[in-house]
């Protein structure tokens, strides 16, 4: 069985109505990026960041996961596939992907402000407890925060994304602009000769790599497109 990796961003939630992380603008929700996104703004203004999260969480309450989600799990019924995902929602794992690497971490999820990936302080949240209180303690006393990878912090699950590209026999890539690194560089892992499919509504940066097919679409038709090229 041949393996699988899908790399996606903000583009395949688009469709389910989540807006992306970030525009040309610098601001999420009409938040300043560098006020919620920061671990500066975290412990400038806890309160702040912590309902900012609150109010993504409840968010997804009120979405669902769209084609493009269901047909990347449909590709386990034939391959082993992982997606490696720069978002933060939850849709991949409710549209029945069941092996998912979150670089930028989990909406979901809260944990310690002091060490954020101790597996001991990582708490998944129910949906009647997406409203944390900024003043919550996590088990070992410090602050709770989001267990998100803010900007400025290292991405942790780099390491084993990058193992996985370079085991990968086929690459599928939706809804990211190829920008934002370390996510970005993950393609350069690909095996030679190995097909890479980027699908995305705008131009992406793709260099002369011949093995790049490159479906200018958004992520529930160019998913389409992309099942029926690897029926061919």
């Amino acid at each position: 069985m041949k393996n699988i990796v899908v790399l996606t961003g903000a583009g395949i939630s688009a469709e389910s109505g989540i807006s992306t992380f970030r525009d040309s603008n610098g601001l999420w929700e009409n938040y300043n990026v560098e006020e919620v996104a920061t671990p500066e703004g975290f412990y400038r203004n806890p309160k702040l960041v912590t309902e900012f999260y609150n109010m993504r969480r409840k968010q997804l309450l009120t979405v669902e996961p769209n084609e493009a989600h269901r047909l990347v799990a449909e590709l386990e019924k034939d391959y082993n596939v992982t997606v490696v995902t720069q978002n933060v929602d939850n849709l991949h794992e409710r549209g029945g992907s069941t092996n998912i690497i979150h670089l930028h971490g989990e909406l979901t999820k809260v944990c310690s402000s002091r060490d954020p990936y101790n597996p001991e302080f990582i708490k998944e949240l129910t949906p009647d407890e997406y409203d944390v209180d900024w003043q919550s303690k996590a088990g070992d006393g410090s602050r709770i925060r989001p267990f998100i990878v803010w900007f400025g912090e290292a991405v942790p699950k780099i390491e084993e994304a990058i193992e996985v590209v370079e085991k990968a026999d086929i690459m599928i890539i939706i809804g990211t602009s190829l920008q934002v690194y370390p996510a970005a560089g993950l393609v350069n892992y690909m095996r030679k000769n190995k097909p890479i499919y980027i699908i995305d509504p705008k131009d992406v940066p793709t260099g002369n790599n011949p093995n790049i097919t490159f479906i200018k679409d958004v992520a529930c038709k160019g998913m389409k497109r992309v099942m029926e090229l690897l029926e061919k």
